[in-house]
């Protein structure tokens, strides 16, 4: 299609969307954002799109400048498929009206979300943007993922992977925490750390990106409710605790080697069938495969980033929830996940796993639920398993993966996965068969996680994030999915809810 026949179609398109009725904005929108972009590709009606839709942006009416506003951003994000930049240039024609727009919008408001996010494309013109981001008093946590978005790689120290849910947040850091951070970096390849700057690049727009298209169809987001980090002195070391901690139910562990029965009988943790041992340290029982191999690394892991399981919950947990589950509007609350793990919890005899247990938060709900003194906790990081033994020292924890769990079959009481099976999304198949071989007739499955979004927009600007356990950008499970994997496993759906992206399900191993 040459321009002179795109333009007609295109002046239709940006004019229906401006004349819509209220009640018809949110749907012209996304009907305009089909008709010049497609998944992160424009479309050939995009280039000539832009100067009408850069004229319309500065006469339509304020309850619709947010929408074109994030037109324009994937636009200018999207750039031409020859990666010639033309597009992206084109976009870049409107920067004086997009800054002054920007002065004149309320910090938090759709618009002035849009706009930084529009804006967060121009690394060109990053002195300005920055300064009119100062002037107006741009909230931390934004200026400092504009700042990022719009930063150059500095490959004598490079900065990598503290973005999420904010770089603000991660200069909380504190010297030690910062040296063991520039460890690994400076371990990485040249190309490796330029391939993941891109990445964190992404990930920075992509949240500005969310944020804004759910206001400009929604309204302003919520205030995040974040938590706090208790002082580095503060954090002792979670008490120590032996094979006694895991006694009671040593009946239902397995060697992760070879399914032999565990003997806690001694000072140490020893396979009845291939004689692995296994470490224990700070009450935290090491049941990797490489375990033996090992154990020295493992007592050192559990010292570092002593901090970390408590940042996770505090920052960037109530931030994934709001990309992930769509919850921008908190239509989700911690106390609703509380209520659902009490409600929804049911364990028949048996020990209740709480799998991929994290900083211990929803394990203190669940011991809460069932009784502490029937809880596993199981995770594989170290500092997950720190914060959890800190949190609760009677609770004995676990490190191990989900694609095969430490336990026999039918020796569970009731498992929980909440808010982690995405973590780890190439394993969720095979986790949601081990725990239905795990469970006991009539026990329990509860979890919490997240489907895409229907909405092509939103579901690529989540695929923008990129997070440890997803090979490429972050992509969400389908339902259909999920349900075919709990029947695969034997699990019968006994409960099903969820707004947003939120799946929350109970399944049952049927008596």
């Amino acid at each position: 299609m040459t321009l002179s026949m795109s333009q007609p179609a295109v002046a239709d398109l940006v004019e229906t969307f401006s004349g819509a009725a209220p009640d018809r904005v949110g749907a012209e929108y996304l009907r305009l954002i089909e008709q010049l972009w497609d998944g992160g590709t424009a479309t050939e009606l995009a280039l000539p799109a832009v100067p009408l839709l850069v004229e319309r942006l500065a006469t339509v009416s304020d309850d619709r400048k947010a929408h074109l506003a994030v037109v324009l951003g994937l636009l200018a994000g999207a750039d031409d498929p020859d990666h010639t930049g033309e597009l992206t240039s084109a976009v870049r024609q409107g920067v004086e009206l997009y800054l002054d727009l920007w002065i004149g919008s309320a910090n938090g408001q759709p618009l002035s979300l849009a706009l930084a996010y529009l804006l967060s494309h121009f690394p060109e013109d990053r002195d300005r943007i920055l300064a009119v981001a100062g002037d107006r008093g741009l909230d931390a946590y934004d200026l400092s993922k504009l700042d990022r978005a719009l930063g150059q790689l500095d490959l004598e120290n490079p900065v990598i992977g503290r973005v999420f849910p904010s770089p603000e947040v991660w200069a909380l850091m504190d010297e030690a925490e910062r040296d063991f951070d520039n460890s690994w970096i400076k371990a990485m390849p040249t190309e490796q750390i330029i391939l993941n700057w891109d990445k964190d690049t992404s990930t920075v727009r992509g949240n500005l990106g969310a944020a804004a298209h759910w206001a400009a169809l929604n309204g302003a987001p919520t205030p995040v409710e974040v938590g706090s980090v208790p002082p580095r002195d503060a954090l002792a070391p979670p008490p120590e605790a032996g094979v006694e901690l895991f006694a009671p139910h040593a009946a239902a562990f397995r060697c992760p080697r070879c399914a032999g029965d565990l003997d806690f009988t001694g000072d140490e943790v020893r396979c009845a069938g291939c004689a692995a041992t296994y470490p224990i340290g700070s009450g935290i029982l090491n049941l990797t495969e490489d375990a033996e191999r090992n154990a020295g690394d493992f007592l050192y892991k559990l010292a570092e980033v002593p901090s970390m399981g408590h940042f996770y919950e505090a920052y960037a947990r109530p931030n994934f929830l709001r990309l992930a589950g769509s919850n921008w509007g908190t239509a989700i609350s911690p106390a609703d996940e509380d209520a659902y793990i009490a409600e929804h919890v049911r364990p028949v005899e048996g020990p209740v796993l709480d799998l991929a247990c994290g900083a211990g938060r929803w394990t203190r709900t669940l011991a809460g639920a069932v009784g502490a003194e029937r809880v596993i906790a199981l995770d594989m990081y170290p500092p997950m398993l720190t914060a959890t033994r800190r949190r609760l020292p009677e609770l004995p924890a676990v490190m191990a993966g989900a694609r095969r769990l430490p336990f026999g079959d039918a020796t569970l009481g009731a498992v929980m996965c909440w808010n982690a099976l995405q973590a780890f999304p190439d394993d969720a198949p095979e986790a949601i068969k081990e725990i239905g071989r795990c469970l006991r007739p009539g026990g329990t499955f509860t979890f919490l996680t997240f489907h895409s979004s229907a909405d092509p927009v939103y579901r690529h600007l989540v695929a923008c994030h990129y997070f440890p356990g997803h090979q490429g950008g972050m992509e969400l499970f389908e339902l259909d999915d999920i349900k075919a994997w709990l029947a695969a496993a034997g699990l019968t759906i006994r409960h099903e809810s969820g707004p947003g992206t939120f799946v929350l399900v109970t399944a049952e191993r049927p008596a």
